[in-house]
């Protein structure tokens, strides 16, 4: 079965620059009620619940993402018509619950599944993420 998932991830009006998604979604707005606008560390705004090596590492092994790549207008007229879930971290400090909540909703129509841990789950709870994930390939 094939299935689009969306992680703790941006969701893209068709169109839509990156850099404008921020304010035009009211992810901005959202953040700074949730208290999540000031938090500039790391390790507690992705990494606070995963172990503090692997943090480290996660954040040695980064890389520098082109500016260009905030410019582009999301290429695609829609959403692939394939079945699309959406899942949201509910520990989330980056991007708050109840933000992923509503735009879902609006533009994905879906509610999205919700899984414990921080945006980088998939360091946190990894054995929850693939059972997650194996379960929408168990579905009919």
């Amino acid at each position: 079965m094939d299935v689009l998932v969306l992680l703790a991830g941006m969701i893209p009006a068709p169109g839509e620059r990156p850099d404008d998604w921020w304010e035009s979604t009211g992810c901005v707005e959202a953040r700074r009620e949730a208290g999540m606008s000031g938090i500039n560390d790391p390790f507690e705004s992705f990494y606070h619940d995963v172990p503090r090596e692997l943090a480290e590492e996660a954040l040695r092994r980064g890389r520098d993402e082109s500016s260009r790549a905030g410019n582009e207008p999301w290429p695609l007229e829609a959403w692939p018509d394939v079945p699309t879930k959406f899942i949201l971290c509910k520990d989330d400090r980056f991007f708050p619950a109840d933000f992923f909540r509503r735009l879902a909703r609006e533009r994905l129509g879906i509610v999205p599944d919700e899984i414990s841990g921080s945006h980088c789950v998939a360091l946190s709870r990894p054995k929850e993420l693939a059972d997650m994930l194996m379960g929408y390939l168990k579905r009919p």
